[in-house]
Formats: C-alpha cells, structure tokens, sequence
C-alpha cells in the first residue's frame, strides 16, 4: 500500500469533507474535491469510501459521533436535555446537514447515539411506544429550532402591523405586545422550550 493511501482513513475523509461543506456548501462535496483537499489522487478514495452515498454516510457518522455524550448526566430530564443541546450545538456548527444529511442511512454513531438516548430513559416506567414517541418529538424540535437558527431574515417593516394594533383590530395581540414587548430572540427560547418540553 502506498504512503498516501496508507494515511488515508474514513475519519480523515470524513473530516475533509465536513470541512468542505462548511466553508463552501456541502454542492461543493465531490470524490474530487475531497481527494483535493486531502492531496491525494481521487481513486485513492474509493479505497475506503466506494461511492457518493458511502462518503455521505461517513460524513453523517462523524456528525453523529459528535452527539454522543461522554457520559450520561443522572435523571432522564437533564440526560435528555444535555443529548438535545449536544445535537443542535452540531446542527448550529453544520447548519447544511440539516436537509442534506436527510438520506444518509444510520451508521454505527447513529445507533450508539439512539443507544444513548434509550439509556437516558431507561429508569422511566415509559413503554417502549412512549419513548420512540418522545425522541422524536425531542427530534422534532431539536431540527426545528436549528432550521430557524439557520435561515437569514432580512428586517421586516412592522408599520402595518402596528398600525392595526393601535386601531384597536387586534385586542389580544395588542395586549401581550403593550410597551414595545417582543418574542424573545430564538437562542433563548432553545432550552426554555426543551425544558417545557421534558416537563422540566
């Protein structure tokens, strides 16, 4: 085996090809450009990854053994608080994998964090239905918390809504809005609504 295939790993693609997708948009992602980056000529590659979707599910474990938790926190709530918070900390790093990561199969990371996951809830009297139905709940909200984080919102021209709320239109929205009241900004509301979430 050659010095340059022999310095290759799955991790060290993976990482390559995380890091493309960061600075350039995972459109950027190629057996070429990966093999770019890393200096090696592109059949080094298929070595170790043998096709798109197989360097797409590398680059999915890697995201997903950064979810794992070295250790579990004692109580379910705070357990499943802390594996949410990792989660959407790598969603916030990696906001692109959100959609493009969608079909990649589970690997092992995947699984060893569903593993984890299953852990946390283990000293619940939850049936099995129930906690698949929560993790995916938690899922659910985890992704969708990053998909707003994610997207960019030019300033929007409130004047017409103003304007109805001083003309009386809308009493109830008036009154939760009175003295210049807004929606907190949506990093706050990340873990306030996790914890209502985990009834915590």
């Amino acid at each position: 085996m050659s010095t340059k295939k022999s310095r290759l790993t799955r991790e060290k693609i993976a990482a390559a090809a995380l890091a493309i997708a960061d600075q350039e948009g995972f459109e950027a992602v190629s057996m070429r450009r990966v093999a770019q980056e890393l200096k090696v000529g592109t059949m080094s590659l298929y070595y170790y990854v043998k096709t798109k979707d197989d360097l797409i599910a590398v680059m999915d474990d890697a995201l997903m053994g950064d979810a794992l938790l070295p250790s579990l926190p004692k109580g379910w709530q705070r357990a499943m608080l802390e594996i949410a918070k990792r989660t959407h900390a790598i969603f916030t790093r990696h906001p692109w994998a959100l959609v493009a990561m969608l079909s990649a199969p589970p690997g092992l990371n995947a699984m060893r964090h569903m593993e984890q996951c299953l852990e946390a809830l283990a000293e619940t009297s939850m049936t099995a239905k129930q906690k698949i139905a929560l993790l995916a709940t938690v899922d659910d909200f985890v992704f969708g918390h990053a998909l707003r984080q994610a997207a960019t919102h030019a300033p929007v021209d409130m004047t017409f809504a103003a304007a109805q709320l001083a003309a009386g239109a809308f009493p109830r929205l008036a009154e939760v809005f009175a003295g210049g009241r807004t929606v907190a900004p949506v990093n706050d509301r990340f873990e306030r609504g996790l914890r209502a979430l985990l009834l915590f």
